[in-house]
């Protein structure tokens, strides 16, 4: 379900951060530089003033979300628990931040890779919301489940792209108002996620 690749809109982008909680730490070994990247794209989402919504999966047992991302301009900050961040009270904060009630497109990043984050979007897949899902802002317990899910996530319509990327496009303009507030954001390297191909472009890359 391929869709056409657009540009995001600044107006009607909207943030989404699932679950980075501080007990997830220990079981993930990418971890640590998925919080790196997140701290930069959320860092440029806060500069860009572009809203962000965060949630914390059962935050009472697994924790508040980790103190490496400052949140504090997020719109809300939400527990839950079920899976997907579509819940009630996202979907109303959604609603307030845009005049039609929903965003165009949300970038969307955060763990697990192959269960809230999937679950996420789809969801938001069904409402007619372009995805753009950052992927080296996503993690699992294994880097196989992160792949897999991504593959999933490309061949259901999501745009798969990263966090650099996702600053550029909503700059678009070195003459951009904020471009010399990034600048030391864009010069910084994003960590290495150890990303892999999917199963079909490497199938087509020994043909």
């Amino acid at each position: 379900m391929a869709r056409r690749l657009a540009h995001l809109n600044p107006k009607k982008t909207l943030f989404l951060l699932c679950d980075v909680q501080e007990k997830f730490r220990p079981a993930m070994p990418l971890f640590d530089k998925m919080v790196e990247n997140a701290k930069r794209l959320t860092t440029a989402g806060k500069i860009l003033d572009v809203p962000l919504l965060v949630t914390e999966q059962n935050p009472d047992k697994l924790g508040k979300t980790v103190a490496d991302l400052d949140i504090s301009h997020a719109k809300a900050n939400v527990s839950k628990t079920r899976f997907s961040m579509m819940i009630p009270d996202i979907e109303c904060q959604m609603q307030q931040l845009f005049d039609d009630g929903k965003p165009t497109d949300v970038v969307l990043y955060g763990i697990e890779s192959h269960v809230c984050v999937e679950q996420t979007a789809i969801d938001l897949l069904e409402r007619n919301i372009n995805v753009f899902l950052v992927a080296d802002c996503v993690a699992s317990r294994l880097n196989q489940d992160r792949d897999l899910a991504i593959e999933r996530l490309r061949a259901a319509g999501c745009v798969i792209t990263t966090s650099e990327s996702v600053i550029y496009d909503l700059l678009r303009d070195k003459e951009h108002p904020k471009f010399n507030d990034l600048r030391k954001l864009l010069v910084a390297k994003s960590a290495d996620m150890l990303l892999t191909r999917g199963a079909s472009d490497a199938t087509t890359a020994k043909l």
